[in-house]
């Protein structure tokens, strides 16, 4: 931006504003989160080739773009790693038995199914933690994420059971603690 400043004497003389411009101030701000994501999606490329250095003409431009676009596309969201380290063995066993009471259902000659729709009510906050909740209730074995509203999630279940809402509210915390957000107590419908 030039501007116009009288000297002295009554010269105008043009002078440039010297703050930085916008784009360099943005580069400040998000260059250290397309790092972090670079090398976490590098990290997983690295994984899913098993480690072979060959692939690295496609796997660095690919992870800079992925980066990048997970940048301007999903809004910053609070991470808190260590939880990842309570989260992931809670979701492998649920998974673990999850997995083996849909193969007793499955095996079962009577073929004990009684499927419900459940409406639950959530209590994340809109954005990324709701998606992740959402997908990791799809994961589960006998659970499917039916649809994902504004307040409510419509989870497609096997087998209705009284402990099925505090179940999703027992992930819904995990995901919240992974999100670092945390999330009131409530009294499931059912509960004395």
């Amino acid at each position: 931006m030039d501007q116009d400043r009288t000297k002295g004497g009554g010269d105008n003389v043009k002078t440039r504003h010297t703050s930085a411009p916008y784009w360099h101030r943005a580069a400040r701000r998000l260059l250290p989160r397309i790092l972090a994501r670079g090398l976490l999606f590098a990290l997983v490329w690295w994984i899913l080739v098993g480690g072979d250095m060959a692939s690295c003409w496609i796997g660095v431009p690919a992870v800079l773009l992925a980066a990048t676009a997970s940048v301007a596309l999903i809004s910053p969201v609070t991470f808190v790693w260590y939880e990842l380290f309570r989260f992931v063995p809670f979701f492998l066993v649920r998974s673990l038995v999850g997995g083996a009471d849909v193969a007793w259902r499955a095996l079962h000659p009577r073929m004990p199914i009684d499927a419900h729709l459940v409406d639950y009510p959530i209590q994340l906050p809109p954005g990324l933690s709701r998606t992740f909740l959402a997908n990791a209730v799809s994961l589960l074995p006998g659970t499917l994420s039916a649809e994902l509203d504004s307040m409510v999630l419509k989870v497609h279940v096997l087998s209705w059971r009284m402990d099925t809402l505090s179940e999703l509210e027992t992930l819904e915390h995990r995901v919240a603690a992974l999100f670092g957000t945390s999330l009131p107590e409530r009294r499931v419908a059912g509960a004395n």
